[in-house]
């Protein structure tokens, strides 16, 4: 019988090193570089492609680790060496994760490999769900996929926003309403391939943080696909829509029911643990240079790590990021092994590793004082990278709503 054992394996050590170097030696020179310019970095993708690691493969290999935790190791080493790059170089991977949650083998076979191109011809995917009046009100969502029988096509229109990567992907992977009176349940997920009329870039966002990270609009104006883009297919969807109309009129009978899952969701479901390894791996870049900084930095007389109000507060940084690194591998051990998210757990890792990101890089920048609010020093860019980790993919307030549901069944608002 083999006993309780958190040491990785061979194979982890060493896809962990490779990532380590290549964020090291590739990404972190250009961090400072590609923040100010707010731009896609895609010298730097071409590059992560060129060894492998921006490629569907790679990412395939890491998520069918049966431990469950290749994904959150790669995160973590990547985003150690910047948010903005990590986020263009694994942004990607959110669109592919909405074909694999919610489409056919087939189309999983078709579209996740165009997502990311070949090493010679990199390419970018983007999953649109948010809206401008639909973000965690997920239900609010006023993007529409009309069936057209006469052509076999579903038109959509409509407006995402917050897209990472949105107008420049190769391949969009859009949420939209087919049945509003049902809400979320109501809705579903289609591939938009390149090339289709209707689909246009918005404004871009200039941001306080994950400047190198791509973010904009995406209109969507009368875009035709054809069904097969229908992620699961009209058959599956005709069938959950079916069970969706049940459970609305048994809810109006006072009726309890199972609950039917949302396209957007079942994807966010799938990547919050790996949205909090990122976290962690920008928490633990801070604390590595606050831990140097305070040996080095010398006031009357003596290291500031000799202060304990100094040394405490590093004390207080590891242990917060040691605790949110075991919360996203535990969730991430229990998805890779079938075990459902009875308390939530998915949104604890990700809830406790963006608000320990938050907080351990404004404690960076307290240990470098005037030095840290200067672009001279990489942790006020991480300061400004940490400030989406309470926000994008569930708000922390929505982690918390989602939690204290889960844990006492009642429909809390």
């Amino acid at each position: 019988m083999t006993g309780f054992n958190l040491a990785l394996n061979d194979d982890q050590i060493a896809v962990r090193d490779w990532l380590h170097g290549f964020a090291r030696d590739v990404i972190r020179p250009a961090a400072a570089e590609w923040d100010e310019r707010e731009e896609t970095p895609w010298p730097i993708i071409q590059e992560a492609a060129k060894v492998g690691i921006y490629s569907l493969d790679f990412f395939a290999q890491q998520q069918f680790d049966p431990t469950g935790l290749g994904i959150p190791i790669a995160m973590e080493e990547l985003f150690w060496g910047d948010a903005g790059i990590g986020l263009a170089i694994c942004g990607s991977a959110l669109a592919a994760a909405g074909v694999v949650t919610n489409g056919t083998p087939e189309q999983v076979g078709t579209w996740a490999p165009e997502m990311f191109g070949t090493p010679d011809d990199p390419k970018l995917a983007a999953f649109c769900s948010s809206e401008p009046d639909a973000g965690s009100d997920v239900a609010a969502m006023r993007t529409r996929a009309v069936y057209d029988e006469a052509t076999d096509e579903w038109v959509l229109n409509g407006t995402k926003t917050w897209a990472t990567n949105g107008g420049i992907a190769h391949i969009h992977v859009v949420v939209a309403s087919v049945d509003p009176e049902l809400g979320a349940r109501g809705q579903a997920s289609f591939i938009i391939p390149p090339g289709t009329p209707g689909l246009s870039q918005g404004q871009k966002f200039k941001k306080h943080g994950i400047r190198a990270s791509h973010t904009a609009e995406v209109v969507l104006d009368n875009v035709r696909v054809p069904n097969s883009c229908l992620l699961g297919g009209k058959e599956k969807l005709d069938e959950r829509m079916a069970k969706a109309r049940e459970r609305a009129a048994a809810v109006a009978r006072g009726e309890k029911v199972e609950q039917v899952k949302n396209a957007a969701m079942a994807t966010f479901e799938a990547s919050r643990p790996a949205v909090g390894a990122q976290a962690v791996g920008l928490a633990r870049a801070a604390y590595e240079e606050s831990l140097e900084y305070a040996k080095t930095r010398v006031q009357f007389g003596r290291p500031i790590i000799d202060n304990q109000g100094i040394a405490f507060t590093l004390a207080d940084m590891r242990t917060r990021i040691d605790a949110a690194r075991l919360l996203v591998w535990r969730a991430s051990w229990m998805a890779a092994t079938a075990q459902p998210f009875t308390a939530a757990e998915g949104s604890m890792s990700k809830l406790y590793a963006g608000e320990t990101a938050k907080w351990v890089t404004a404690q960076a920048i307290q240990i470098f004082g005037g030095n840290g609010f200067t672009r001279e020093y990489p942790v006020e860019r991480m300061h400004r990278d940490a400030a989406i980790y309470t926000i994008f993919e569930g708000t922390s307030e929505i982690q918390r709503l989602v939690i204290a549901r889960t844990l006492s069944g009642m429909p809390i608002r």
